[in-house]
């Protein structure tokens, strides 16, 4: 059984008639992707702000009608994926590049929920490299502050040549010894100039949908 395809296709089962859903970005959300378009075909009426470029040109080839931040007055819900998550909801977000507007589309929903296959839980966070968007003007200072909080920056590339998000920016991708207090560390790193934001969403899932150890889908909810 495909587990990223069972996670993604449960959560359209939060997706009701009329609604603004923010679409993320990542492996599990092409499914929830693919599943939202049968939806569509099927009659179901809703319109999608996409979390990147990707997204909205797969939302598109499915027929899922998009809409702008300016032709709606809010976001009734918002589906997508991590590549961490702690045991108190707590995730790491941006291995796929779209941090920024994953985090804006996320914090705009009435109701975010996360969907992850079992391999992406951790009792602590920071297994996985925490991505930070930064702008290119004076990268090499930001990259300096990053180090002066303790942690080990890389640059990500692509073909040997820096990465740009949708936005234009680039990415430094940060091993910190600790997370233990990831609330701190999430402050501390948006205070660095040239920070335009980090893969830290402290508090923002509502809902992690993942599999039990029967590799049938299961709930957790906000606490």
């Amino acid at each position: 059984m495909n587990e990223k395809k069972a996670v993604g296709e449960k959560a359209t089962e939060f997706v009701k008639d009329g609604m603004v859903v923010g679409l993320g970005t990542g492996s599990t959300m092409f499914y929830t992707l693919l599943k939202l378009g049968q939806l569509v075909k099927e009659g179901l009426s809703i319109q999608g702000i996409p979390t990147s470029i990707q997204t909205a040109e797969l939302a598109k080839e499915l027929n899922i009608p998009l809409a702008g931040f300016k032709e709606i007055e809010k976001i009734d819900l918002a589906i997508d994926g991590a590549d961490e998550v702690d045991e108190n909801l707590n995730l790491i977000k941006g291995g796929g590049g779209a941090l920024l507007r994953e985090k804006i589309i996320a914090k705009a929903a009435n109701q975010f929920i996360v969907v992850a296959d079992p391999s992406k839980m951790v009792k602590t966070l920071g297994s996985f490299p925490l991505p930070v968007e930064i702008v290119p003007f004076g990268a090499e200072m930001t990259e300096k502050h990053l180090r002066e909080l303790g942690g080990s920056p890389a640059l990500r590339r692509v073909n040997g040549e820096p990465f740009r998000t949708d936005n234009g920016h680039f990415i430094l991708d940060c091993i910190f010894p600790s997370l233990a207090q990831p609330q701190e560390l999430e402050v501390s790193l948006n205070k660095i100039p040239g920070v335009v934001e980090n893969g830290l969403f402290i508090g923002m899932a509502d809902v992690l949908i993942t599999l039990n150890s029967d590799h049938q889908p299961i709930l957790y909810r906000k606490k």
